[in-house]
């Protein structure tokens, strides 16, 4: 059955019903189908605010082995879940998947969300990356790293997030914006796990290192490397993997010429985020939702996941990508991921008292 690739838009939030109600009377039912999941049928309405290739090859892929089709609803995580909670019993979300953990624990506290009853999905994913009470599991992660030019920089020069403020690193430090979510809940781990006041002093440090004023995403970081702007970088790993995998020839280039670190590793380790799904609090087709779980963090799935976005899976059983085997072994942080979000509002403070931009 062809997927119905829903268009999300909060300003017509009618016409979206109106969609959704075409999807549902072409694909069977909009009632909980039940009875039609357990024949390998009915649909499962999927609220991300994930935009990757992957997840749609994935939808793609569970599509064909269950007759279940998978409605997307694109949009922004707050933009979901502030819809999840108007619409309330009526809401159409069977899942709501999104990435940081801070943002997972926002739609938990919201009540937008469920426990996820499964011992497949246990037998999945460790405790550790599952919230505590199963409102949301992890389906990959991803570390935020410190990318340096190969031709500048050797990796015994590097050693901690803290040391990039040394006076050694001054005018070479790159990184996003303050308003990005990534570099927020960086500031956050830390404030988790070194204070306030001492998180402070480390944003403040970073901020008097830059070799220029925040700007763009994180491909654009490894490109001011390679040009020259600076010599070291803030970056999710995933991203040079996908450049490195680019069919833009530029960007290949410019993966090819810099260098991964995992910094802290003899502290308190490598700061590490997550993407993950929940099932909805009114779902009403709950077992084809948990079927999608079950397939998203099967050692299947996780392989199909981390091949195409080069985070890092999820399962243990599920086989590395080369290029994720030859950056080995690293020592993640200790934290309890709902705390990014407990800590984003103080840790974007911090970020605007340091000035970082």
């Amino acid at each position: 059955m062809k997927k119905k690739y829903i268009v999300k838009s909060l300003l017509a939030a009618l016409a979206v019903v109106l969609i959704l109600t075409g999807c549902a009377s072409n694909g069977g039912s909009k009632k909980n189908d039940t009875e039609g999941s357990s024949k390998g049928s009915g649909v499962v309405n999927v609220f991300t605010a994930r935009h990757y290739d992957i997840d749609f090859a994935m939808f793609d892929e569970f599509e064909k082995k269950t007759g279940i089709t998978v409605n997307e609803i694109k949009g922004t995580a707050e933009e979901l879940v502030e819809r999840m909670k108007r619409e309330g019993e009526s809401s159409e979300a069977d899942l709501f998947i999104t990435v940081d953990g801070g943002v997972l624990n926002y739609a938990k506290e919201s009540g937008v969300l469920q426990p996820i009853e499964s011992e497949t999905i246990n037998g999945n994913v460790p405790a550790e990356l599952r919230e505590k009470e199963n409102h949301w599991v992890a389906l990959a992660s991803r570390a935020r790293v410190i990318v340096y030019a190969k031709d500048r920089v050797t990796p015994d020069q590097l050693s901690t997030y803290e040391a990039l403020t040394d006076e050694k690193w001054k005018g070479k430090v790159l990184a996003r914006s303050s308003s990005n979510l990534y570099n927020q809940s960086l500031v956050a781990s830390l404030i988790e796990l070194n204070g306030e006041e001492q998180t402070l002093e480390w944003s403040k440090g970073i901020v008097a290192n830059f070799s220029r004023d925040p700007e763009g995403g994180d491909r654009d970081q490894a490109k001011a490397i390679v040009a020259g702007i600076g010599d070291v970088a803030i970056m999710n790993t995933y991203y040079v993997g996908q450049m490195l995998h680019s069919k833009d020839a530029e960007e290949v280039k410019v993966a090819e010429n810099v260098g991964i670190f995992f910094p802290n590793q003899e502290t308190t380790g490598t700061h590490l985020n997550i993407s993950g799904i929940g099932l909805a609090a009114h779902a009403k087709n709950k077992d084809n939702a948990l079927k999608l779980i079950e397939y998203m963090t099967s050692k299947e799935g996780q392989e199909m996941l981390t091949n195409g976005s080069f985070e890092f899976p999820t399962n243990p059983t599920a086989e590395l990508p080369e290029l994720l085997k030859g950056w080995g072994e690293f020592k993640k942080q200790s934290i309890d991921y709902a705390q990014l979000g407990v800590h984003n509002k103080k840790a974007t403070e911090l970020l605007n008292k340091a000035a970082w931009k």
